[in-house]
């Protein structure tokens, strides 16, 4: 494992007309190219993650896990505006040489994919064996496989979408509000909004996981309690624990780049451009997942070329995706085999 940045020197155009005088891009690669240069498994993260995948995939990016670096070589990218490396509004702004917090220019979930663009000719890839990506990062990679589909063999979307529905977007801007409802978001400071989105995480929790995840986990035993609840405590310590990591400007323009997500903008409609698709595609759902429900999922995969479709049931709702990965594993690993008969697939833990 190692980590890696790319310095792209030259203007960055965005989606809207804006641009960015260059992009850093941190990346984190696991194995090695083979000489075909047909081993490449490409992950795109979601929301807060990082481009360490094996330290929040576990399960399914790991030395025994399906996607392994004795077989495969893993890259994983940071995206625009997250905290971990790349570009994002920390970083110092040229033109100020002071941070771009609410300056930096809004961008979109294509332009995350065409920095994803940027980065694999920087490697020397012609071709990713697996693009694989959830949530966010599953809008990422569906972008990616539509604006170069030559690119791709084989294309695993899992809890993702093709245009951020009206109760995603309702969830991001009841966050933004909590946000802005915090002054010091305004003050360009480097915690600025850090209490804001203590409360954005909280209210994002509850998007997440579902009525079932809670009562098993933070029921209380004690008849006699009236305070100090532990679904309240879980609530605190999660928006802490973000707080910590990342911080309210990332949060607030990534949470934007996913409301516009829209793979038809431009392209006559959304079936139409995810007929463009060739790679061979996988797409998974989460039976109980309540922010990226199923006929999402379903809808892909009605559109997507020859698809498939799978239903994971978990009762941890859209967290299912990151948690669920023996059955996900399963499930990838034979699709895989499907895909390329008379290949072996590592056995899996």
């Amino acid at each position: 494992m190692s980590i890696h940045k790319f310095n792209y020197t030259k203007t960055f155009p965005l989606e809207n007309g804006k641009r960015l005088k260059g992009v850093q891009i941190a990346y984190h690669t696991y194995g090695r190219l083979n000489t075909r240069k047909d081993n490449v498994i490409w992950v795109c993260h979601a929301l807060t993650a990082n481009s360490d995948v094996f330290d929040w995939w576990p399960g399914l990016f790991g030395e025994k896990d399906l996607f392994n670096p004795q077989e495969y070589y893993i890259i994983c990218a940071n995206i625009i505006g997250s905290p971990y490396g790349t570009t994002n509004p920390l970083s110092i702004n040229p033109s100020t040489d002071q941070p771009y917090y609410l300056a930096f220019p809004q961008f979109s979930i294509r332009d995350l994919a065409a920095a994803h663009e940027l980065l694999a000719a920087h490697l020397g890839i012609a071709k990713i064996k697996v693009l694989i990506g959830g949530s966010l990062g599953g809008q990422q990679a569906m972008e990616w496989a539509i604006s170069h589909p030559e690119r791709i063999e084989t294309l695993v979307l899992l809890a993702t979408n093709a245009q951020h529905s009206p109760w995603g977007i309702a969830f991001n801007e009841s966050q933004r509000l909590a946000i802005r409802a915090d002054r010091t978001f305004y003050a360009n400071k480097p915690h600025g909004g850090a209490k804001g989105l203590k409360v954005a995480r909280s209210i994002a929790l509850l998007s997440y996981r579902t009525y079932e995840t809670y009562g098993a986990t933070q029921l209380e035993t004690d008849a006699d309690k009236i305070d100090d609840f532990k679904a309240s405590s879980y609530q605190n310590y999660q928006g802490e624990k973000l707080v910590k990591r990342f911080n309210a400007y990332s949060y607030w323009f990534l949470s934007k780049a996913m409301d516009a997500h829209h793979v038809g903008r431009g392209r006559n409609s959304i079936e139409q451009a995810l007929q463009a698709i060739t790679a061979k595609t996988l797409v998974i759902g989460i039976s109980s997942d309540q922010l990226f429900p199923l006929e999402e999922q379903q809808f892909l995969a009605k559109h997507i070329p020859a698809a498939k479709f799978i239903a994971i049931n978990s009762f941890y709702g859209h967290d299912g995706f990151l948690i669920e990965t023996k059955q996900i594993s399963k499930e990838i690993a034979a699709f895989l085999k499907q895909a390329a008969p008379g290949k072996t697939v590592q056995a899996f833990i």
